[in-house]
């Protein structure tokens, strides 16, 4: 097991790409605290899967836009002793063409998409370099590197995690504390399966693999990471997006 004895948080991890992720964290040893507003559907798996690897899983409430989640990574942090490994993986999108996008789509976005990694970060920068060893992976996008219309406010708050995680990882580097993003592509998610089927046919057409990807295959990138076999890397972005960007 990769991250055996290693505690997680993970945002977001109700549901989709966080979801996986967190799957894949319990599999590899880690225990895992996944913050979202709603334990979501999945817990019960979640459970098992920790029980076969010999780990744990624990939900917390929260709101990731809000300084107010300093007070549950507070209760995290009380409750595993130390953190090894941060996920900032929570995000939304309300896509909408400039001129007809409300001043509300755009903040929020940039809110939940991005100013969440900054209060998240803070935080647990701070530990990290005390303990002199971490791992954080923010969970960018394709688009937050190509653009994609419609999404100026997705594509602008997940071009500024990239910047966020280049300038963080030269902060803590000479602590032993690595930063990474991993940038998906066209995955299948319930966010995704909003887009119509005209779209995705036209989206797949782009892909030179073919097909989309699977939540499992992000949530592989991101273990990869934030295990002992990165442990050179830092400051990076991982394309995951089967050639779209090529």
């Amino acid at each position: 097991m990769l991250l055996k004895g290693k505690n997680a948080i993970v945002t977001g991890g109700s549901r989709g790409i966080g979801l996986a992720i967190v799957k894949e964290l319990l599999e590899e040893g880690a225990a895992v605290y996944y913050i979202s507003r709603s334990r979501g559907e999945h817990q019960k798996e979640m459970e098992n899967i920790a029980e076969s690897a010999g780990t744990s899983v624990y939900w917390k409430e929260g709101d990731v836009s809000g300084e107010s989640i300093a007070e549950v990574i507070d209760v995290i942090i009380k409750e595993a002793g130390t953190v090894d490994i941060l996920i900032n993986n929570a995000g939304i999108t309300r896509d909408g063409l400039i001129f007809r996008m409300k001043t509300d789509d755009w903040d929020e976005v940039l809110s939940v998409n991005l100013r969440s990694a900054f209060f998240t970060c803070r935080q647990l920068a701070r530990i990290m370099i005390k303990q002199r060893s971490g791992v954080i992976v923010n969970i960018s996008s394709i688009v937050g590197i190509t653009g994609n219309a419609g999404q100026t406010n997705y594509s602008a708050s997940k071009a500024g995690l990239i910047g966020f995680s280049k300038s963080l990882a030269k902060e803590v580097a000479s602590r032993g504390v690595r930063v990474n993003v991993v940038a998906p592509g066209f995955v299948e998610t319930d966010m995704t399966k909003k887009i119509g089927e005209k779209a995705r046919e036209a989206l797949k057409a782009q892909i030179p693999l073919g097909r989309t990807a699977q939540p499992e295959e992000i949530a592989s990138a991101v273990v990869f990471l934030a295990s002992d076999r990165a442990s050179y890397i830092t400051g990076q972005v991982l394309i995951v997006d089967g050639g779209m960007a090529i």
